[in-house]
């Protein structure tokens, strides 16, 4: 699961510092993972299997082989370093977990229960979005649970300038130096890619799924629940 630009994985000092980040950065982040095992536990089986697009650094992997101790995971993500953290992380719940590097076309064809992927897809150019939806869509069982949750601002006249400079007021409010957070804002509008959600529901309807709705909303952070 990954917040900040995906080049930055490569770098040993960005890997180690990993695991602080997405508590620092995403408004309502201490609720999205318990939000989202629940969702796939409404209809993951027990002994189910799950996968789990940028698996790195291991955060959201943990979590789910934690509560879940029948689930199988398989994580996907294309930063070595970074699966090496996340296998660092899960310790005695590795068994459990099958760590693959690369991208969604390089996991296992499956067909699996479930799957996420949090805080990845703004890494990922819009044009590119749709196939990857439609790669994660193929490698699921009829009705099975898809979460994804990612950078999502409305377009409107002025809205996303709002919604941006309350982000850069929530990383300051998070203990930031102001300068620093009007960095990191202006970091991400110009390195991630950050559609408005009506774009973003689309691409998952036109993916495939269907019943798409909107589960949680932490300022300019967006994420959906729907089924295969």
């Amino acid at each position: 699961m990954n917040s900040t630009p995906h080049n930055a994985f490569s770098h040993s000092d960005a890997v180690a510092r990993y695991a602080e980040g997405p508590k620092r950065n995403v408004p309502g982040y201490s609720g999205l993972l318990p939000m989202t095992r629940i969702l796939l536990a409404e209809r993951v089986p027990e002994e189910g299997r799950v996968l789990v697009v940028g698996a790195g650094g291991g955060l959201e992997l943990e979590d789910l082989a934690q509560a879940n101790p029948g689930w199988r995971i398989d994580g996907v993500d294309p930063s070595a370093p970074m699966l090496e953290l996340a296998a660092r992380r899960l310790g005695p719940l590795l068994p459990r977990v099958a760590l693959h590097e690369g991208y969604v076309q390089d996991a296992p064809a499956g067909p699996f229960d479930g799957a996420t992927c949090l805080l990845t897809f703004h890494f990922v150019p819009p044009g590119q979005r749709l196939p990857m939806a439609r790669e994660i869509h193929r490698r699921l069982k009829p009705g099975a649970p898809f979460v994804a949750a990612h950078l999502s601002v409305a377009d409107g006249e002025g809205e996303r300038e709002v919604w941006m400079a309350r982000y850069a007021a929530f990383l300051a409010a998070s203990g930031a130096d102001p300068r620093q957070a009007a960095a990191t804002r202006e970091k991400v509008e110009k390195e991630l890619s950050i559609l408005p959600p009506a774009q973003d529901e689309a691409i998952l309807r036109d993916a495939g799924f269907g019943d798409v709705r909107l589960f949680y909303m932490g300022f300019t952070f967006r994420g959906w629940i729907a089924y295969a």
